[in-house]
């Protein structure tokens, strides 16, 4: 049972995450598609605008509430945010809500109890149903997206990988709020097994995006990008048998902290040589940061997890 301080904590550090994450989803979706397909467009652009507001609301609750660590973890926002979103939304027109970024900033942790628990309580019930509801629909959007682009009823700069790519993180935001609207207790260091296994798949296929999208004569990062995205398919590989109990999770843990250590360099690096322009490449710099937020994210559940004796994680 999920304890009503932790409910709402633990809550609105996943939507500080993930929300943002869905928004900007929405965003790369949005500006993939032909003039032809600008229905598409109007939709993902939909989504765009409907996680901005959620996203703005947590925002407005989570002053004083969410955790030090999270805030400092670079998961929220990175020193690049508010600049690639600005290069951004230049490049593409698109009018991105850097009003939401400019507001993150000013966030700090846990050191007030600026209302009522209840309230408060209620306040993020009603956030949690507006999510996943969002989520929802986000999903169905992206599962029809790639069906059509397989059968060739769609074309987008897109990769249909990115899109399914997308399609599971969106699952994993859903099933998550999910549980904790149903006050289900989610220890990190209990869970280490699934999360290992999602997020090193996910910084594999960061790294072949990126190898995918630099300019062909980049070749020292084009290089870097693939054996970053061979070594997390091997430790993608040890996550599922350490599953079966073949190896310790301890072993994957560890292989996993340093490697995504390294891929956070290679992102924080990328990123600033995108807002900076000092890299060839058709990579948007919100992509860059998108992609170094969540190596932030996986960063620090590495850290929760490393702090675990060995034990059944089961």
């Amino acid at each position: 049972m999920l304890y009503s301080s932790k409910f709402i904590r633990q809550s609105l550090e996943l939507h500080l995450f993930f929300a943002r994450i869905m928004k900007e989803h929405s965003f790369f979706l949005e500006v993939g598609f032909t003039p032809k397909d600008s229905n598409y467009a109007d939709e993902a652009d939909a989504f765009r605008i409907e996680f901005d507001r959620l996203l703005a609301d947590v925002i407005s609750i989570s002053d004083g509430v969410v955790s030090d660590d999270v805030l400092e973890s670079g998961e929220v926002i990175t020193p690049f945010t508010l600049d690639a979103e600005k290069s951004s939304a230049y490049y593409t027109g698109v009018k991105i809500a850097t009003k939401i970024t400019s507001e993150e900033i000013k966030l700090i942790g846990d050191s007030l109890n600026r209302e009522n628990k209840e309230i408060l309580e209620r306040r993020v019930f009603v956030i949690n149903n507006r999510a996943m509801e969002l989520t929802r629909g986000l999903i169905r959007f992206k599962s029809k997206l790639l069906s059509d682009v397989l059968s060739c009823k769609v074309f987008t700069v897109n990769y249909p990988l990115l899109i399914d790519h997308i399609m599971r993180e969106a699952k994993f935001y859903f099933t998550l709020v999910s549980r904790l609207q149903n006050h289900e207790d989610i220890d990190l260091e209990r869970e280490a097994y699934v999360q290992e296994l999602f997020w090193n798949r996910i910084m594999a296929e960061h790294s072949k995006f990126i190898r995918g999208l630099l300019d062909p004569t980049e070749n020292e990062l084009i290089n870097t990008a693939n054996n970053f995205g061979n070594q997390f398919d091997r430790l993608t590989i040890e996550a599922r048998e350490a599953m079966n109990q073949s190896i310790p999770i301890s072993e994957v843990t560890d292989d996993s902290y340093k490697a995504t250590v390294a891929i956070r360099k290679f992102k924080e690096q990328g990123t600033q040589g995108l807002v900076e322009c000092k890299i060839k490449s058709i990579i948007l710099p919100l992509l860059g940061d998108h992609t170094l937020r969540e190596a932030n994210h996986y960063l620090r559940l590495l850290k929760i997890f490393k702090k675990v004796p060995d034990m059944d994680f089961k």
